[in-house]
C-alpha cells in the first residue's frame, strides 16, 4: 500500500467523517483481532499508547507479563467502504505489537516476518510475494451460521449470471479496490462454490497485510449476502480444496535476481539455490504453511494439490512450479500452502528456507516434467521423489525436529505454535467422528 503521512490521515478522517478507528493485529494463528477507539484518540494510537491484555490472545503473553501495546502502521490506514454513510465512516490500521519499553514483541507474527525481511536485506535482497487465496461460499441459516449447502453449482471460469457467488465476487472486488488493492482477476474456481480473487504482488510485509485484509473483507461482504466465506482448506469431500499458492522472488537494486536470460529456463543460480532450499526444508515448515488437521485432507493426489517434493517449469503436479512469465516477473511458485495459514509466518518460513538454500549454495535437483500424480511408486522412488507429511501430527514432529522453524519463528512463537498444534491434534485424535459412528456402531 502507498506511503501515507499522519497529516494525510488526519485530512482523510476529517473529509470522510471518520468517527471510529479499528486497531487490528493477528494472533499466532493469523486470526484477526481488533480494538476500536474514537478518532479523537488518533494521536495516542500513533504514539503507541493504546494498551491491550496480551494474556487473552492465543500465543501471546503469560498473565504475569500481559501488558502489550499496539503500534499502528500508518501505511495500512484505510477507510472501510461498507461503513461509509452521509456524515459517518470508520477506518482501520494494522498494527505491530510492542512491549511496554517500545521494543517489538517477539510473539507478534507480524514482527516475525519483519525479522526475515531484515535477514534478506542483509544480502541486499527485498522479497516480493504474490499469494493466491481461494475460498468457498456456503449458505447460512436463519441465525447467520454456516450450513453445508454450497452457495452455487458453478464450475471453473464459468460465467453464471444468476449465480449469487458471482454477485458477491463483484462486491468484494469493489470493496477491495476502494481499499487500495490492485485486483488482477476474479473468477469461479474448479469446485462448486469455490472462488478466487487475485491481487497484485507486493513486498513480503505488505503482501501479508493484504492477505489478512483480503480474508477479512471476503468474509465481511459475503455475510452481507447471507453467505459464509471460508478459507478452510478442504470443506467438502470429493471436490478440490482451497490453496494459497505463494509466488516469491528476490530483488536487488530494482532487478529480479531470479532471472537469467542465458539459462535454458531463464533462471539464475540464485533461483536454483532458492528452489533447493525450499525442497530441503519444506517438510520442516509445512506445519506452518498447512496448519490444520483439515489441511492434509487437501494434500492428496487427484485434486490438483501437490504432495510430492519435486519442481518443474510447468508441471502443476509438482510442489514447486516456475510460471511462464520471465524477466521482472520471474518467480518461484510454492503450491502446497493453504489459506488457513497465518500469512506472516507462511511468507517468513518460505523466504527463510529459500535464503538457506542461497546462503549454502544448494543445488536444485533435476526438474520433473512427468505427471507425478499418476506415476507409480516405483517410478517416484527411482526419481527420488519424497512426499510431504501425511497428517498434522507428522508435520508437527518435522517442525519440532527441524532447524528452519526455530531459526525463523524465534523461541517464543516456535514453542507457542508447537504447543497449540499438539493440543489441536490431541483434540482431534481423541474425538469420536461421524465416520466412526457410521462405519463401526452397527457393525460391532
Amino acid at each position: 500500500m502507498a506511503e501515507i503521512t499522519l497529516e494525510q490521515i488526519q485530512s482523510i478522517i476529517k473529509e470522510k467523517s471518520v468517527e471510529l478507528l479499528h486497531l487490528q493485529f493477528v494472533d499466532i494463528e493469523g486470526i484477526l483481532k481488533n480494538i476500536t477507539i474514537t478518532s479523537a484518540q488518533l494521536d495516542d494510537a500513533v504514539e503507541g499508547k493504546i494498551m491491550m491484555d496480551g494474556s487473552s490472545i492465543k500465543g501471546f503473553s503469560p498473565i504475569n507479563k500481559s501488558d502489550s501495546y499496539l503500534a499502528p502502521d500508518l501505511n495500512t490506514f484505510v477507510v472501510l467502504p461498507w461503513t461509509e454513510t452521509e456524515g459517518y465512516s470508520e477506518a482501520r490500521f494494522l498494527c505491530s505489537v510492542t512491549n511496554p519499553d517500545g521494543t517489538l514483541f517477539e510473539g507478534d507474527t507480524r514482527n516475525v516476518l519483519k525479522k526475515t525481511v531484515a535477514r534478506a536485506a542483509e544480502h541486499g535482497y527485498s522479497i516480493s510475494v504474490g499469494p493466491e487465496l481461494e475460498f468457498f461460499l456456503f449458505k447460512t441459516d436463519e441465525n447467520g451460521y454456516p450450513t453445508t449447502e454450497l452457495g452455487d453449482l458453478g464450475g471453473y471460469f464459468e460465467p453464471s449470471p444468476k449465480d449469487l457467488g458471482e454477485k458477491v465476487r463483484v462486491e468484494i472486488f469493489k470493496a477491495l479496490k476502494a481499499m487500495g488493492f490492485t485486483i488482477e482477476a476474479l473468477h469461479h474456481e474448479v469446485a462448486e462454490g469455490q472462488h478466487e480473487i487475485n491481487f497484485k504482488y507486493a513486498d513480503a510485509l505488505t503482501a501479508a497485510d493484504l492477505s489478512t485484509t483480503y480474508k477479512w473483507v471476503v468474509k465481511t461482504i459475503a455475510a452481507q449476502y447471507g453467505l459464509h466465506a471460508t478459507f478452510m482448506p478442504k470443506p467438502v469431500f470429493g471436490i478440490n480444496g482451497s490453496g494459497m499458492h505463494v509466488n516469491m522472488s528476490f530483488f536487488k537494486d530494482g532487478q529480479n535476481v531470479f532471472f537469467d536470460e542465458s539459462d535454458e529456463l531463464q533462471l539464475s543460480s540464485t533461483a536454483y539455490s532458492f528452489i533447493a532450499g525450499l525442497l530441503e526444508n519444506v517438510k520442516s515448515f509445512v506445519a506452518v504453511t498447512n496448519p490444520l488437521v483439515n489441511s492434509y485432507k487437501r494434500l492428496v493426489p487427484g485434486y490438483e494439490a501437490p504432495c510430492y517434493l519435486a519442481w518443474s517449469a510447468s508441471n502443476r503436479s509438482a510442489l514447486i512450479r516456475i510460471p511462464a512469465k520471465k524477466g521482472m516477473a520471474t518467480r518461484v511458485e510454492l503450491r502446497c500452502p493453504d489459506p488457513s495459514a497465518n500469512p506472516y509466518l507462511t511468507f517468513a518460513v518460505i523466504a527463510s528456507a529459500g535464503l538457506d538454500g542461497v546462503e549454502k549454495g544448494l543445488k536444485a535437483p533435476a526438474p520433473v516434467n512427468e505427471d507425478i500424480f499418476h506415476m507409480s511408486e516405483e517410478r517416484r522412488e527411482e526419481l527420488g521423489i519424497d512426499s510431504l507429511p501425511g497428517g498434522l501430527e507428522a508435520a508437527i514432529a518435522e517442525l519440532e525436529n527441524g532447524e528452519i522453524g526455530l531459526k525463523t519463528l524465534g523461541e517464543h512463537v516456535f514453542n507457542e505454535y508447537i504447543a497449540a498444534k499438539k493440543a489441536e491434534w490431541d483434540s482431534y485424535r481423541t474425538a469420536v467422528h461421524a465416520w466412526e459412528i457410521n462405519n463401526y456402531q452397527f457393525k460391532f
